[in-house]
């Protein structure tokens, strides 16, 4: 019963190098499953200790996100969408958490965003809010109607503030003596009455100054209910929650951080999103890899298996023996493999944090879970890789696995022919579905499209490798013995082939899908961009501009027009596959639309823009296809914060992509931002004009303007390419391992060559041959996957073929081709000594 068992540790201790690759293909999707489960793991739990509303035990908010159910019956399933906004509550909703037996007060929290005389951006909060935050006047008084209390400053003194309702003057009743801090919130620096960061000035308001100059009339950011003597955080959050019922969601513990700091929130999307959307892909790249690598292991030593059917050995033991065999390597590989997963994630997470895609007080969660679960994960690949492989040699009579060990078996499993045709048609189905589509919904089509065929060519592998033997080998009879050599070598040897091509592929399909999909949109953005804006001085600042700078640039000399936007995006309930929402971007317009036709072509495809007011809304052409709308139809939607609305609309026009998709009057956005002020201003003014507009931000022509814009989409670029790396990188390597395995298995076959004459120079030559024609077949057959994939899923969301840069795709080509000659130049050089 042990048999097993001590020739699965004579093969390790004898025969080490046969394991070397199978050891480093499970040591690198260990890596990967790991380094992924740490992301989504700091995802799924990550938490900072609220700071705000550390002494408000219960803190009552609306709920950001929108939820919607997808499936019937028991596939029935609640998903949610983060809004792009600050939802909040209505006024109402204090006294009734007020009336919660155990509160003893319910505060009213809301946030203004104000600039200095100094243009300095503030967010001011209201006076009561003080009642939680401990902050206490140390000279004058709390601030009546007109007046504010600053942290610094001479009670009496008058200042300056811009307002979400215009410019207001205000007398300093009081001073706290405490700094403020900034804080990020989402991306808008604001400020609270902590003392850990960068001081700045803290303004507190009059509580109905604060309600009437936020721009959200009847509605408050959050409610802050204290406790009574006696009454616990539990038994109260319970009352509370009783008394709202479903109009509002009770936080508390770390939870309350998320009411005060949005950005949280957004982190925890972005790290679920690349750990498990991405990391599923990954995972599953890495995994099957892994597999590949182990069966062509087990492959190799067919011949070692044919003889121990010929003594005796059983078909049970055979099995036994493969599975020890991955017992014996598979944990420790996965052991090992988390060490660079960990330091993969922490690169990873750092570099987001660094980008801003991550609050500094978020801390990656290097827990034992997700490294349990790339070692099982390993394991289990070995073993069902191992059995998969095993199953034809333990089963067959000895004296066919001895004749099948010395020739390469030509007819491939019909099981395996049948699901590789069947993902073949599978994939075609695909890009026709992703070709017959716009928008998303040819994305989310596409994105079958690579995997199937992936797993067409990982089925198919024998005969596709065949077929590029025969293709590719009809050239290579004309280069002499060596080619002739390595053109029947491929020939006989397609399974051989086939582990090599298909890593390749792998590296190929899945970096050029990657990193050519963002060339594709950054190109068409760019262009819309350039040919959109016509307006010959753009002003901007991301944090916002005055409140009156259309009003203060229209009247500057020189300034025929001046036109506001303000960024933001919608959300379409029916914008999506499946008539799941979607997010859109939006612009609110600031001026009318005839003098936005004077500094912004949209492209217009029908209406007009003479006809946008209120209630009204110009709409991308791609959008309201997929939408199902037309011109006059109303749209349902989401604004910014969940209000619904459902724009009536007046045009349609073809430069979403770069502009905006949704084209609002101010107006109907102004109530439902957090800050809606203008943050571009596109003027018709003389060059003489620049001077007088700078006194309001940053000026710049139209393509300094869209230059701009593109560092904004860097963090994409640098997600997409870091992505392609991790890919790329693994499927690489797995093609360099594969290729060095392949080589080494070849030292038998070698050294009969040499014995019957053929040079060292000829046999060098020869596998230079067969590795140029492995790189060229997963060269060609990546990037037809790539382009089946690009093509539709490209022209869905930009209506253009993809834009592949051809020093980069021959970056691509030229690194697998290096790779490809050195792994198997530098084997064969030490196989022949």
């Amino acid at each position: 019963m042990h048999a097993p068992n001590r020739l699965a540790r004579a093969a390790l201790r004898f025969k080490p190098s046969a394991f070397a690759g199978t050891f480093v293909a499970l040591l690198m999707a260990a890596m990967i499953v790991s380094a992924c489960g740490l992301l989504l793991a700091t995802g799924l739990t990550a938490s900072v200790p609220p700071q705000r509303y550390a002494a408000a035990p219960v803190v009552v908010a609306a709920d950001q996100n929108l939820r919607y159910t997808i499936g019937t019956g028991e596939d029935r399933d609640e998903e949610r969408l983060a809004l792009p906004d600050r939802a909040r509550l209505d006024d109402s909703l204090v006294a009734k958490a007020a009336s919660a037996p155990g509160a003893a007060a319910a505060i009213a929290d809301l946030a203004v965003p104000v600039r200095t005389d100094k243009n300095i951006p503030v967010t001011a909060y209201t006076w009561a809010s003080t009642a939680f935050t401990g902050t206490k006047p140390v000279s004058g008084t709390a601030p009546r109607p007109g007046e504010v209390v600053t942290t610094t400053g001479t009670v009496g003194e008058r200042i300056s503030l811009d307002t979400p309702a215009g410019p207001r003057e205000f007398k300093v009743s009081g001073t706290t003596g405490t700094t403020g801090t900034t804080r990020t919130t989402g991306t808008t620096p604001t400020t609270s009455a902590t003392s850990d960061a960068t001081a700045t000035t803290g303004i507190w308001l009059n509580d109905a100054d604060a309600r009437a100059l936020s721009a959200h009339p009847g509605k408050v950011d959050a409610i802050a209910v204290l406790p009574k003597p006696g009454t616990s955080t539990d038994a109260l959050a319970a009352q509370v929650k009783r008394a709202l019922g479903d109009r509002a969601r009770v936080h508390t513990g770390d939870d309350r951080s998320t009411v005060e700091d949005r950005g949280l929130a957004q982190a925890k999307e972005v790290l679920i999103g690349l750990g498990g959307s991405f990391g599923g892909v990954a995972t599953m790249v890495a995994v099957f890899t892994a597999a590949g690598t182990v069966a062509l292991s087990v492959g190799q030593r067919r011949r070692e298996y044919a003889l121990l059917r010929a003594i005796g050995a059983t078909p049970r033991q055979i099995r036994r023996t493969i599975a020890t065999e991955a017992l014996l390597v598979a944990p420790l590989a996965g052991a090992l493999g988390c060490l660079p997963g960990v330091a993969l994630a922490t690169w990873w997470f750092g570099q987001l944090r660094d980008k801003g895609a991550i609050p500094d007080t978020v801390d990656l969660a290097i827990t034992p879970l997700p490294l349990f679960v790339a070692v099982g994960a390993t394991v289990v690949t070995a073993l069902c890789a191992g059995a998969a492989a095993a199953r034809r040699p333990a089963k067959i009579k000895p004296g066919q696995a001895l004749a099948e060990s010395a020739a390469e078996r030509l007819r491939p499993g019909w099981i395996r022919t049948t699901l590789g045709v069947g993902a073949v048609v599978g994939g075609c189905s695909f890009a026709g579905l992703a070709a017959s589509e716009t928008g998303e919904d040819a994305a989310n089509a596409a994105l079958g499209v690579v995997m199937l065929f992936m797993m067409a060519v990982a089925l198919l592998g024998p005969l596709i490798a065949r077929g590029c033997a025969a293709v590719f080998g009809l050239p290579l009879r004309a280069a002499g013995a060596a080619g002739s050599l390595a053109a029947a070598n491929t020939r006989t040897n397609a399974r051989r082939l086939a582990s090599a091509i298909t890593p390749i592929v792998l590296a190929m399909a899945f970096s050029s899908v990657l990193v050519f999909l963002h060339t594709s949109e950054d190109r068409a953005i760019e262009d819309q961009q350039r040919a959109g804006i016509t307006a010959n001085q753009v002003v901007t600042d991301p944090a916002g501009l005055p409140s009156d700078a259309v009003a203060r640039a229209g009247a500057m000399p020189g300034v025929a027009t001046a036109v506001g936007l303000t960024r933001t995006s919608v959300l379409i309930p029916n914008g999506g596959t499946g008539y799941t929402p979607s997010e859109a971007s939006a612009q609110g317009v600031t001026g009318s639309g005839a003098d936005l036709a004077k500094v912004q072509d949209l492209g217009l495809r029908t209406g007009s823009l003479t006809a946008l007011a209120p209630g009204t809304a110009a709409l991308d052409a791609s959008l309201a296809e997929a939408a199902h709308v037309r011109l006059g139809d109303r749209l349902p939607l989401l604004l910014p914060d969940g209000t619904k609305a459902s724009p009536k609309i007046v045009a349609t026009y073809d430069r979403g992509l770069g502009l905006a998709q949704l084209t609002f009057p101010q107006a109907d956005l102004t109530a439902h931002l957090t800050h809606p002020n203008p943050t571009t201003l596109l003027t018709r003014a003389t060059p003489a004009a620049a001077a007088p507009l700078a006194t309001l931000g940053k000026v710049t022509d139209a393509a300094g303007h869209a230059a701009a814009q593109s560092t904004d989409r860097e963090v994409n670029a640098w997600a997409n390419t870091v992505m392609a790396a991790v890919l790329g990188g693994f499927a690489a390597v797995a093609a360099v391992n594969t290729l060095v395995m392949t080589v080494f298995d070849r030292r038998r076959e070698l050294g009969t060559l040499r014995l019957i004459g053929t040079t060292r120079r000829q046999v060098l030559k020869m596998i230079r041959w067969e590795a140029l024609l492995v790189v060229a077949a997963g060269i060609v057959i990546g990037s037809a996957i790539a382009l089946a994939t690009l093509v539709p899923m490209v022209n869905g969301l930009t209506g253009r073929a993809p834009y592949i840069p051809p020093l980069l795709y021959g970056s691509f080509a030229g690194g697998i081709l290096v790779l490809g000659l050195a792994a198997t130049a530098l084997p064969a050089r030490a196989a022949l000594k």
